[in-house]
């Protein structure tokens, strides 16, 4: 008999059936109620098991985390806490949960104890619950792409070049490491290694994008990206997910427009179809606010904060209007930020993006115009010399959540911001030569894909919205 999910289960009709369902043990209780969860939601199955008619041997391997199958007949509950329940007319355990070992009992867990067991935490209701919507936003940015004519390319994940200019990358190398061949000067002779240089884990597919997009049109890469960068704060990962779209003849303006409507896209369909489990999170977030200082508390309710998103224009603000606000803000006035605004040219921090969202415009903002100085030299400059086609977007809660720009498609004038920032045009003869041979204007943007599982979770830490996290000193599982 093929088996049924209790998701399709508690929506049916169909009462009276015979069915068959496979899961894990939440709770038995009484010898008598199994709490039973497949993961195909969050709510449990009760199956009530006439305990006389079964061996007692096999009711004590009903334990909470065993493996069972049951078969029964699917009636209306007579008791409170759930709408169906599964009269148990067979049940075979098939594989046995010690429990004095399981360490997923039920009870309240720790976040930082279940990072501990990431191979078992998604058994806990708050784990399975961000990890659906994560498949949820995942398949979400599939669609939205693709019904938009993009056509999605995987970018290497090993590369000879540096997107961002950051160094701080993990090196690829097949060389012994206690003895790795040197040239005359001492320094270490990557001519020897398995691709002929020095090649690293890439931080971002957006330039091998831009080449894609400059022959496609509309491109996207959806992969696994990597930095080298010792952080140990909430919102950094070693290993996470970007979203990279790239389009030929775009401007600033349209690329504005594109992540705007591509953002407001993908939390709504979250909104239309995960609203069980974005009620549980959003009550495990109202729980845990209590616990916070006044202060601390979120004004908002993370659904209310979706919608906070997608019903409300974005604002579209240059970086020099910004800095005007923040500086003759009254947080900046009586010293109330961490980091004061003093000089345009700041990189703006999270306090000041949070600011400008919540409390100044009250709606998502993009910032554009940024000084040429503070980002990436592939950013077109502006006639003012000083200032690039830079845009960020800003969310309430999170801050920066979306980078793009407009990419400098001047041949010269890429040249000349390369020599500057010491880059060796060598190294990106491929990307020079997109300027070289039909150039146009172009932009993209890059969204980490944790950022928008994290916003749309109402989680607090970055480690709790992707599956195994790799962050310093820990590459567990």
């Amino acid at each position: 008999m093929k088996s049924n999910s209790i998701k399709e289960l508690l929506s049916t009709k169909h009462l009276l059936q015979e069915v068959t369902i496979k899961g894990w043990v939440k709770t038995f209780r009484s010898n008598r109620f199994i709490a039973l969860n497949d993961g195909s939601t969050l709510n449990n199955m009760q199956c009530v098991v006439a305990f006389e008619n079964f061996d007692e041997a096999l009711l004590r391997k009903v334990t909470t985390g065993a493996a069972l199958q049951i078969k029964g007949t699917l009636v209306e509950s007579q008791g409170r806490g759930q709408s169906l329940e599964i009269q148990v007319n067979e049940l075979i355990v098939l594989g046995t949960s010690d429990p004095d070992t399981y360490p997923i009992q039920p009870k309240k867990h720790s976040l930082e104890f279940l990072r501990e067991k990431a191979h078992l935490r998604v058994r806990t209701n708050t784990f399975a619950a961000v990890m659906r919507l994560r498949s949820a936003l995942s398949f979400a940015v599939h669609q939205y792409f693709q019904k938009n004519g993009f056509y999605n390319v995987h970018t290497p994940i090993i590369t000879g070049s540096d997107a961002e200019g950051a160094g701080e990358m993990f090196r690829v190398s097949t060389l012994d490491q206690k003895k790795p061949p040197l040239n005359e000067d001492g320094s270490i002779n990557f001519k020897e290694d398995f691709f002929g240089k020095e090649t690293n884990l890439t931080v971002s597919g957006q330039l091998e994008a831009e080449t894609y997009a400059m022959a496609l049109g509309k491109v996207y890469t959806f992969g696994p990206t990597f930095r080298a960068e010792n952080s140990n704060t909430s919102r950094h990962l070693a290993e996470f997910w970007m979203i990279e779209p790239e389009v030929a003849f775009n401007d600033l303006d349209a690329n504005m427009d594109l992540a705007e409507d591509f953002i407001k896209e993908v939390i709504t369909y979250v909104l239309d179809n995960c609203q069980e489990d974005l009620q549980f999170l959003e009550q495990r977030l109202l729980e845990e606010e209590k616990t916070k200082p006044q202060i601390e508390r979120s004004d908002m309710a993370l659904i209310e904060k979706l919608k906070f998103v997608t019903e409300n224009n974005f604002k579209r603000v240059s970086y020099t209007e910004a800095i005007d606000i923040l500086k003759n803000s009254t947080p900046n006035k009586k010293k109330k930020f961490q980091y004061p605004i003093e000089d345009w040219g700041t990189d703006l921090q999270s306090e000041h993006e949070r600011y400008l969202v919540e409390k100044h415009f009250k709606c998502p903002v993009i910032l554009f115009d940024y000084p040429a100085k503070i980002k990436a030299f592939y950013m077109r400059l502006n006639e003012d010399g000083k200032t690039v086609r830079a845009m960020d977007i800003l969310f309430p809660g999170i801050g920066e959540i979306v980078g793009g720009s407009q990419r400098e498609e001047r041949l010269d004038v890429l040249q000349e911001k390369m020599k500057a920032l010491d880059i060796d045009e060598k190294e990106l003869w491929w990307y020079l030569d997109l300027r070289r041979f039909g150039s146009a204007v172009h932009s993209g943007f890059g969204l980490g894909f944790e950022r928008l599982v994290l916003f749309t979770t109402g989680m607090g830490n970055i480690r709790d919205v992707i599956p195994f996290p790799r962050t310093p000193q820990n590459a567990e599982f």
